[in-house]
């Protein structure tokens, strides 16, 4: 956000863009009239493959610099309707509980504004904390979480707080629609059948894509989505912890996005998992154009 230095003056031109998502100034990038809020929240304690996703949320800060506003497949420029960025969540190694609760005291403060949040991971255990928030303001909403992985262990490890139990956790809070799964336990296979949750394997996708059409059906009037980015293939999107083959497309997520954006109202989201890898970018500018275009998409108000 703008420096308090220049508040109410034209910022001079031999200052670089500030660390705000998109490199925002006043007035976009003012909390008090954002319609919503980037919550960037670095951490990645109990991952077990490769640890590095605590880098992920300023990567996709420093990405997202370098997009353009204007959207083409919209025509509309979603910034000029306010997006805030707070500072990084303080991180805590106490326990992961402990960590879930600092995501959940920042969710329930950007909710209390009236702002949509967008949680930016991080790994995927942190979600938890913002749909804990979430549950606290609303009786009913549908969790759509797009992941390779299930997610749905009651513990990993010795601890049901991991970012493998993350959904498990969540059913506690909200229905649950999963897609993209492509790694998934005989328990949680299981546990989707007892409970009849809607879940649509990648390869179920791939062979039928007219299953596509049946997700937004599924979906209750207030959803929040959570994506893990290895939902995507590892061949556009290799910057994860653990990546599996037989990923999504960028178009068939984008075009399932809008269609949720235009038929439901989006309460929040989360984008989580980015690994940053130093010898490719291309991941980070991925990441960062998926959480504006979901901005863009919310900001349409066609629910």
């Amino acid at each position: 956000m703008s420096s308090s230095l220049f508040k109410g003056a034209e910022t001079p031109e031999w200052l670089g863009p500030p660390s705000s998502f998109l490199g925002l100034r006043s007035p976009e990038a003012d909390f008090s009239t954002a319609r919503a809020v980037i919550v960037p929240a670095p951490y990645d304690g109990t991952t077990t493959y490769r640890t590095g996703t605590r880098e992920g949320p300023r990567a996709i800060l420093n990405a997202s610099r370098e997009l353009e506003f204007y959207d083409e497949e919209t025509g509309t420029e979603a910034c000029r309707q306010g997006i805030a960025t707070l500072d990084e969540l303080a991180v805590t190694v106490a326990s992961p509980r402990d960590m879930v609760n600092n995501v959940r005291r920042a969710g329930e403060f950007v909710l209390a504004a009236g702002k949509i949040p967008v949680l930016l991971g991080g790994e995927h255990l942190l979600s938890l904390g913002m749909i804990e928030a979430l549950a606290a303001r609303h009786d009913d909403f549908t969790i759509l979480h797009l992941d390779a992985h299930a997610d749905l262990r009651s513990s990993y490890q010795g601890s049901p707080y991991s970012n493998a139990c993350v959904m498990y956790q969540a059913l506690q809070h909200a229905s649950l629609v999963q897609l993209g799964i492509r790694a998934i336990t005989r328990e949680e296979h299981e546990l989707v059948a007892e409970r009849g949750i809607p879940c649509f394997l990648a390869h179920q996708l791939w062979r039928n894509p007219g299953l596509w059409e049946r997700i937004v059906p599924l979906l209750g009037p207030r959803v929040y989505i959570s994506l893990d980015l290895d939902v995507f293939d590892p061949a556009i999107m290799p910057s994860v912890g653990t990546p599996e083959p037989g990923g999504l497309g960028w178009y068939d997520v984008l075009r399932l996005l809008r269609a949720v954006c235009q038929e439901r109202q989006v309460v929040g989201f989360d984008v989580m998992e980015l690994l940053p890898q130093p010898h490719s970018v291309a991941a980070d500018f991925l990441a960062a154009r998926l959480v504006y275009k979901l901005l863009t998409y919310i900001f349409l108000d066609n629910h």
